[in-house]
């Protein structure tokens, strides 16, 4: 039994009298996506992904990843989308302590998503006396973030393994026929993997940007596309009363116009925090425009209750609605035993698991929350394991095409990422951005 959307906790903020009425809008909407007649639609190769895929490629992608797993290392460079949505199904699947417990396959780190030198430095030193490989993820390969973390690490491989042990080692990740990495790449002689014309970064995990590093952290990628490939078979009906897809779309179009400004995504399972920073950029970049979009968060109870909890409490209600990822069965638990003398106060616990007393903290947080005035979703994942995660993944990528739609704007484009980067490369002097560094250099100084 896949993910269940659970409206228990929205009685009382939202109607299904309010559902039906929105429902047409939710029906139109998914019919402009099924039609791929709406904005964006030269990106809607993630459809229809989970059941035409590159089989050859897929191979490919196996069979490098058992290579890869005799290093002791695998360094993923990438940002976005060409990240997150791997080490956000690694850590869900494995574990958020995955390179410190599981020793049959490489650790695996990640690259090219931040400008910090220091971070940089950390993984260089990781990476001393380590055989290690580089999987290198870029459509244009012109990237900043990624290309010169690559540049970096390329001298390493090089100077380690000579320029032809480095080209057994470096995968590039890159565009079918086109831009800087791919012609390096053919130059140079590396293996490369395809980042689809029609795919956009936030919705590739589930092509080779995603399914490479994840292979090779010993996760089987038949069953995550088997949940993906389940949920597109399965999240097609027009009656919202049997689509939880279509009808948790409804549900955040209602919340966004009944003056809601932010959907905070909560976990009770730290491994989900990657899946949650996933989760920001597919609806931040897709829905966050034109004015428009409710602003993604997310947090980790109870971790976050002890920071976060009060704000959300007594000050919550008018800014932000949660949606809760509630996973029913614990990949491992723990069992409480007696304490003499019971100091802590905690013996009632004893013989009850740790998954118990998280389940508990999660219903009594939810209805403290309600009675607070912040309505809660629930989407209860039976366990965490591939299928229900490639399962989660398709049903979050549907609901935001729907959803992005039914707010109007185009969830595959994303025309304000572009602001800041002109403005770097202006004030880092790069040629033709003269006239802008003046003016900027102005300001700042």
């Amino acid at each position: 039994m896949p993910l269940r959307l659970n409206t228990k906790y929205l009685e009382g903020f939202i109607s299904e009298d309010e559902i039906k009425q929105i429902s047409p809008e939710i029906v139109a909407a998914a019919g402009t996506l099924s039609r791929a007649d709406g904005l964006g639609n030269d990106f809607l190769g993630w459809v229809n992904l989970p059941t035409n895929y590159d089989r050859e490629e897929f191979a490919r992608i196996k069979s490098a990843a058992q290579r890869i797993k005799k290093d002791d290392i695998l360094i993923v460079i990438g940002i976005g989308g060409s990240y997150l949505g791997a080490r956000a199904v690694i850590e869900a699947v494995k574990s958020h302590n995955y390179n410190s417990l599981d020793k049959d396959t490489p650790d695996i780190y990640f690259a090219g998503n931040t400008i910090s030198s220091t971070a940089l430095n950390d993984l260089i030193k990781i990476c001393e006396n380590k055989d290690f490989s580089v999987n290198v993820i870029s459509k244009s390969g012109t990237t900043t973030e990624p290309s010169l973390a690559f540049r970096v690490f390329k001298e390493i491989l090089e100077n380690k393994y000579g320029k032809q042990g480095a080209k057994s080692r470096i995968y590039a990740t890159t565009d079918k026929e086109k831009g800087t990495l791919k012609q390096l790449a053919d130059a140079e002689g590396w293996e490369t993997f395809v980042v689809p014309d029609n795919v956009g970064g936030r919705f590739s995990v589930l092509t080779a940007v995603g399914l490479l590093p994840i292979a090779v952290a010993g996760i089987d990628i038949d069953e995550l596309m088997r949940g993906a490939r389940f949920a597109q078979e399965n999240l097609n009906d027009d009656d919202l009363s049997k689509n939880d897809c279509y009808k948790y779309a409804a549900i955040r179009n209602i919340m966004y116009r009944k003056g809601k400004k932010v959907e905070l995504l909560a976990s009770y399972e730290p491994c989900f925090d990657m899946m949650a920073q996933w989760y920001k950029q597919l609806f931040g970049e897709s829905e966050g425009k034109d004015g428009k979009g409710l602003f993604p968060c997310s947090v980790i109870f109870s971790t976050d209750l002890h920071s976060l909890g009060q704000y959300i409490q007594e000050s919550g209600a008018e800014l932000l609605f949660e949606t809760v990822v509630n996973s029913v069965k614990p990949q491992t638990d723990l069992t409480l035993g007696e304490v003499e003398g019971n100091l802590d106060g905690l013996n009632f616990l004893s013989g009850k698991t740790m998954s118990y007393v998280n389940q508990k903290a999660f219903e009594g947080t939810v209805l403290a929350h309600c009675d607070g005035g912040v309505a809660n979703v629930v989407l209860e994942m039976p366990e965490i394991n591939e299928f229900e995660i490639g399962y989660f993944i398709y049903f979050m990528e549907k609901t935001c095409a729907v959803s992005g739609y039914t707010l109007g704007v185009n969830p595959f484009n994303q025309p304000g990422v572009e602001s800041y980067k002109k403005n770097m490369f202006a004030l880092l002097g790069k040629p033709g951005f003269e006239d802008r560094k003046k003016e900027l250099e102005s300001r700042i100084n």
